[in-house]
């Protein structure tokens, strides 16, 4: 056997553009699959990876939208806010939701333009799935027990859902977290 040295050449960053270094793709996975299993046994904290989210959330006035006695589950009632062009639905889902009001946080409502290219998602509610869609343009669905997250299709933002307060027996629409499809911010109309 040889006593030659062999060297191999490491997987460092490497020099872009004068001063400014970059990454390789390998260097960049094998320092994620690093901190992902500094995390996994407890190194670094979990807190250390997120990020605050920041909800776009606008008040409006408040308007009467339903009765709690009045919804059936799985019925969903339709109901123009916070513009008379804007259509949401109102629906009881049987199951503890994300933003749910009422005695069992089970009522919902969502506006029903798709989030991806505004298709109209009126009467597409799934009751068996607590779902809404398939939008008819690309086929998006959305979990209503999550905030309207999308389940799938092509939408990557969430349903924008209608932040609702039960006062005895009436429920009010107050406001809106999350964008609505066609309007800057949920103030100013379609331009």
């Amino acid at each position: 056997m040889s006593n030659k040295t062999i060297q191999i050449k490491q997987d460092h960053a490497h020099e872009h553009e004068g001063e400014r270094a970059c990454m390789s793709r390998r260097s960049f996975l094998l320092a994620g699959a690093s901190l992902v299993s500094l995390a996994a046994v407890g190194a670094v904290p979990a807190t250390a990876f997120a990020a605050p989210v920041h909800v776009l959330k606008k008040e409006y006035t408040k308007v009467k939208i339903g009765t709690v006695s009045g919804l059936q589950k799985g019925k969903p009632i339709e109901f123009a806010y916070p513009y008379p062009d804007v259509q949401n639905i109102l629906v009881k889902l049987g199951t503890e939701a994300g933003g749910g009001v009422g005695p069992a946080h089970d009522i919902v409502a969502f506006n029903q333009q798709c989030t991806h290219m505004g298709g109209p998602m009126q009467g597409t509610y799934k009751d068996a799935y607590q779902a809404l869609g398939p939008c008819p343009l690309h086929l998006t669905t959305f979990d209503l027990t999550r905030h309207g997250m999308v389940i799938s299709g092509h939408a990557t933002e969430a349903l924008p859902q209608i932040v609702l307060e039960v006062q005895g027996n009436d429920i009010y629409a107050v406001g809106v977290m999350g964008l609505i499809y066609g309007y800057a911010a949920n103030t100013a109309k379609r331009g």
